[in-house]
């Protein structure tokens, strides 16, 4: 595709869901792909799959050298990055009043300072070169209030309170950073795994079942946001399905 062939693309949280299903189908539009998740095994399966035009480090997005490695390896194998997209996140649901602390804290270290690790690992080479895209996976519920997910919802609305304000930088400073922040709605990925169990999410997990949507819509809104012209922003997409209120 125009504008995504030989692009080199960093992608967190790869080894499943959104992340796996994006790098497949960069890949497919002849990107080159540079893997990160915390296991090992499933990001080699995948970048044995697509073959020559992915390379993949386990990383953990809370650990900012490890992303700076991440960021090393793209620009040893491909020589240069062209766009990141930060997708690794986690949603252990529950009330505030429950006083999951860990919780709260797994979700910041990761949705949030896991994001700005990632960021910070590739401005240098964005402010330098005077391009580049970041894309950032937030939520619906980084647009709305969700009782019974407080903490996530605030991690998602700080992706979004803080990439649009990054942009807005990068326009005044002349540094021509474009940014994307992708709001998934019911999307069949692992994230449901990572909350605890109860009458509520078994609720929502008989909503996924019935109206969610593969991650390849996901994929897709990646895809047609990377594939703009230069002097093209993409600053927010929304991806849910057409049943989700």
């Amino acid at each position: 595709m125009k504008n995504v062939e030989n692009k080199v693309i960093i992608i967190t949280g790869a080894s499943s869901g959104i992340g796996e299903e994006t790098a497949r189908v960069l890949a497919r539009e002849g990107a080159k792909v540079v893997l990160s998740a915390r296991r090992e095994e499933r990001l080699k399966k995948l970048a044995d799959e697509i073959g020559e035009n992915a390379a993949y480090l386990k990383s953990d997005v809370v650990n900012a050298d490890e992303m700076k490695a991440l960021v090393a390896l793209a620009k040893e194998k491909f020589g240069k990055v062209d766009a990141v997209f930060a997708n690794a996140g986690i949603m252990p649901a529950g009330n505030m009043s429950e006083l999951k602390v860990a919780d709260w804290n797994a979700m910041i270290e990761i949705n949030i300072k896991g994001v700005l690790n990632t960021m910070a690992a590739v401005l240098p080479e964005f402010i330098a070169q005077k391009k580049g895209h970041i894309l950032v996976t937030s939520s619906r519920a980084g647009t709305m209030s969700v009782p019974g997910n407080a903490v996530y919802c605030g991690t998602k609305h700080f992706v979004r309170a803080m990439l649009d304000s990054f942009r807005s930088e990068s326009i005044r400073e002349g540094t021509n950073i474009r940014t994307t922040t992708i709001y998934p709605g019911a999307i069949k990925t692992e994230l449901l795994n990572t909350v605890a169990e109860s009458e509520a999410k078994n609720m929502v997990s008989q909503f996924y079942e019935n109206v969610g949507l593969t991650s390849d819509v996901i994929a897709d809104a990646v895809l047609y946001a990377v594939s703009q012209p230069d002097n093209v922003a993409v600053p927010d997409l929304v991806v849910c399905p057409s049943m989700e209120g």
